[in-house]
């Protein structure tokens, strides 16, 4: 597996990520924990060293799944966790809100070092902008988590660009994360440009499209009411149908490459920048291989050219996220 730097921090990873948060939470009933222990486990030893988890997945659960599977490799890979959100500890459930006040930051910081059964948490997301707390603040508790030895790098995950410049005066953001595929493309207009100028790394979320790149959907797929996707603008059944454009067009680069949609999918966030990281969920070990498989898959210049060309010309149908869940998102 390919190594890549987080912009100019020395954190070094893996090409390609894992997402665990679909392991415990959002697409339905939790996956079976052992059966994700091993398959951590086997993206360890595919050559995976970026993990990605939150307090809230579960809540808690997914810090501790991630944590068990990981023990036996600790100072081999690097594992993302989130503070942000108003939970509950006794219930394990959402209040509601966010908290990013630095109390809750230094509490939430210890609370997830002994889940994820660590000294130190690599790399320490703010979840979503709590509009109540100056990301001075923030900055500044997580530079204290640093300086303490409890927290090694300070990221951001849906951030505006003036929250990153802000943030980043205070303590020196390592990596930004937001949803970016051919699917959803936001972050190319102000997010790119200012991770560039200032040294910073991406963490695309999302990087296909919540399994739609993958081509295994169609005109006719449905989601489960447990399953979020069932709350997608963009994944509603008229939405979804006209969208499939953008998955035939990833077909035949497919087809011509031996590839498979998702791979293509992609490679061609790999071929974005070399600091970008995609962290591409799955639950299935055949997913996983063909997600690693991407690292493999050299891009040219014209068949970026192609691929642009052609999705300039198509329209995505629908919002990203329900309209509540984007009010948190570019804060």
């Amino acid at each position: 597996m390919q190594k890549r730097k987080l912009g100019n921090s020395n954190l070094e990873v893996s090409a390609l990520g894992l997402g665990c948060m679909g392991m415990s939470a959002n697409y339905g009933p939790p996956a079976d924990k052992q059966e994700m222990v091993a398959l951590i486990r086997t993206a360890v030893e595919r050559g995976v060293t970026l993990f990605d988890t939150a307090e809230v997945y579960g809540p808690f659960v997914n810090e501790e799944l991630v944590g068990e599977a990981l023990a036996p490799f600790k100072g081999q890979v690097a594992i993302a966790t989130k503070f942000g959100f108003d939970l509950d500890r006794e219930t394990a459930q959402r209040r509601g809100g966010l908290d990013s006040r630095p109390e809750h930051i230094k509490a939430v910081a210890e609370a997830s070092l002994k889940r994820l059964r660590v000294d130190a948490i690599d790399l320490f997301y703010q979840h979503r902008v709590d509009p109540a707390v100056p990301i001075e603040d923030v900055a500044g508790a997580v530079k204290d988590l640093i300086a303490q030895g409890k927290v090694r790098h300070f990221g951001l995950s849906e951030p505006a660009a003036a929250t990153i410049r802000r943030a980043h005066a205070v303590q020196p953001v390592t990596a930004v994360q937001s949803e970016y595929s051919l699917f959803y493309r936001g972050p190319e207009t102000e997010i790119l440009p200012t991770l560039e100028a200032l040294g910073i790394g991406f963490v695309p979320f999302s990087p296909l499209g919540a399994g739609f790149l993958t081509g295994k959907m169609d005109e006719n797929t449905r989601f489960d009411s447990s399953d979020f996707r069932s709350r997608v603008p963009r994944l509603a059944p008229d939405a979804l149908k006209a969208n499939l454009a953008l998955v035939d067009l990833l077909r035949d680069v497919a087809q011509r490459k031996n590839a498979t949609p998702a791979q293509i999918a992609l490679a061609w966030l790999l071929a974005q920048r070399p600091w970008i990281v995609p962290i591409p969920g799955t639950t299935k070990l055949h997913r996983l291989d063909e997600n690693l498989g991407a690292a493999a898959i050299a891009l040219t210049a014209d068949d970026l050219r192609v691929i642009d060309d052609a999705a300039s010309k198509l329209t995505v149908q629908g919002a990203r996220l329900p309209e509540a869940v984007l009010r948190m998102t570019g804060g």
